[in-house]
């Protein structure tokens, strides 16, 4: 069962809000010394460092991990929080200093508020310079500031979303949380199987994207803003996973993507999961599995919260 528990023991988050251009940025910071994974699925993501936190990059350290909107200007928010991650000594060591290892991915929101309006390195600066540990705030906040899902129809008839959060203890005594931006094509998926949000038809009620395409003629416009898609989702664990077992659990965290979004990895998605973990000591062989387990239950929650918490226009 899940629960609102709070991010595991030293993870801090802060977000960085343009209330008014419609982006943000949020910044996870975990203790130090904390492992990463990441997998990849959408076809259009924009990232950065995903390779260092790969399986065959020899690092296996994340020093912090950069959520942001903005499309790919947005990814300069990671070179601000690697300036605070540096001024706090937090990094990968090095003879010349610390080299702080700051994986980020972006989504497209330029398209519903001011296009000029981008997270660079003085908003991901203060974002990590907000982090406090606890629940984070969720809704349109952070990076989910300009996040909205259901856009085949286009955005005004897509349901604004927004950041979301979810967390469980396992068995094992394990955290298990997660930290989600909905920015999808697709809809969001009830535990039912009901849109809970998606394109809106001409009585207000929600359609199901999968019919829309289903029975369309023709392509859509593809210069419209529904050609750019992302769902973002950072887990975070204090058990003791090592970089192969942190990309291992980011891979079937992915399913929980697959529960909440449909359809969901297109060719018009970026959606790209982290996986983090604090926890010290050697990595036993099921604890994968039972990290990996609970992490696509909580992305499953924390992306359903994203349309509950009506933030919208």
């Amino acid at each position: 069962m899940s629960s609102q528990a709070p991010p595991p023991a030293g993870f801090r988050i802060g977000h960085w809000t343009d209330a008014v251009g419609l982006t943000g940025c949020t910044a996870i910071v975990p203790p130090k010394d904390t492992r990463g994974g990441v997998d990849v699925r959408g076809g259009g993501p924009g990232t950065r460092e995903t390779d260092a936190v790969g399986p065959y990059a020899t690092t296996g350290q994340v020093t912090a991990v950069m959520l942001s909107g903005g499309s790919a200007y947005g990814l300069a928010a990671a070179d601000g929080a690697m300036r605070w991650l540096e001024e706090h000594d937090r990094g990968y060591p090095t003879p010349g200093g610390v080299v702080p290892i700051v994986p980020a991915a972006v989504l497209f929101d330029i398209a519903i508020g001011d296009p000029r309006a981008r997270p660079g390195p003085q908003e991901g600066y203060a974002a990590c310079d907000a982090a406090v540990g606890g629940v984070p705030q969720t809704g349109s906040v952070g990076a989910g500031t300009g996040a909205s899902v259901g856009k085949i129809l286009g955005h005004e008839k897509a349901t604004r979303a927004g950041l979301g959060y979810a967390a469980i203890v396992t068995g094992t005594g394990h955290t298990v949380a997660a930290i989600v931006v909905a920015n999808a094509l697709g809809d969001v998926i009830g535990a039912d199987g009901a849109v809970i949000g998606g394109p809106r038809g001409e009585d207000g009620g929600f359609l199901r994207t999968t019919e829309v395409i289903a029975t369309m003629e023709a392509a859509p416009d593809w210069n419209a803003p529904a050609d750019h898609n992302t769902t973002l989702v950072c887990v975070m664990t204090d058990a003791a996973l090592d970089k192969l077992g942190c990309g291992r659990v980011a891979r079937m965290a992915s399913a929980g993507i697959a529960r909440a979004i449909d359809p969901v990895y297109s060719d018009l998605d970026g959606d790209t999961v982290f996986c983090l973990a604090s926890g010290a000591g050697p990595m036993e062989p099921f604890t994968p599995i039972v990290v990996g387990t609970a992490a696509g239950t909580v992305v499953a929650e924390a992306l359903r919260s994203t349309v509950q918490i009506e933030t919208l226009r």
